[in-house]
């Protein structure tokens, strides 16, 4: 059995080994309760920049860690657009909604008489960059043209 943590420790990884590439220094903060959220923006404010990883806990309190990032002036990467429209700056993830999408269609497959085990494993195969431009204002950050250009939807 995979453990929950397993693609949130690949994604630490993957965020280390990048970091290391582009001899940038990175603080892995670890939350685990709401509660703890004061607490982690305390530490967070000596940094530059956060990169939100995602899970259950970080998508319920979006809204609360947006808040928190633009009261810090802390510009923040999140995996998932619900972010940005709770007033997060940027995302880039998987398309949740396609996500579900395909969910409902191996559940109709199942429903239908498949078997689990015979059906194939899917990776995400939408992914959305969206920026908020109304944060970065906020921020005091101007996002190059060419950043816009290349983002899915631009929040104004």
């Amino acid at each position: 059995m995979v453990e929950a943590t397993e693609p949130i420790e690949r994604a630490l990884a993957e965020i280390k080994t990048t970091a290391n590439s582009l001899g940038v220094q990175v603080q892995i903060l670890e939350m685990r309760s709401a509660n703890e959220l004061p607490e982690v923006f305390k530490q967070a404010i000596r940094f530059r920049a956060l990169i939100v990883v995602e899970d259950p806990l970080t998508f319920g309190l979006r809204v609360n860690i947006a808040k928190l990032a633009a009261s810090n002036q802390l510009p923040a990467i999140y995996g998932f657009r619900e972010h940005i429209e709770a007033g997060g700056l940027m995302s880039y993830g998987a398309d949740l909604s396609d996500m579900f999408v395909r969910a409902a269609t191996f559940v109709d497959k199942i429903l239908k008489g498949a078997k689990p085990a015979d059906l194939p494993v899917e990776q995400p195969t939408k992914f959305e960059f969206v920026i908020n431009l109304k944060t970065a204002k906020a921020l005091g950050l101007t996002i190059p043209p060419t950043i816009l250009f290349l983002a899915d939807e631009v929040i104004q």
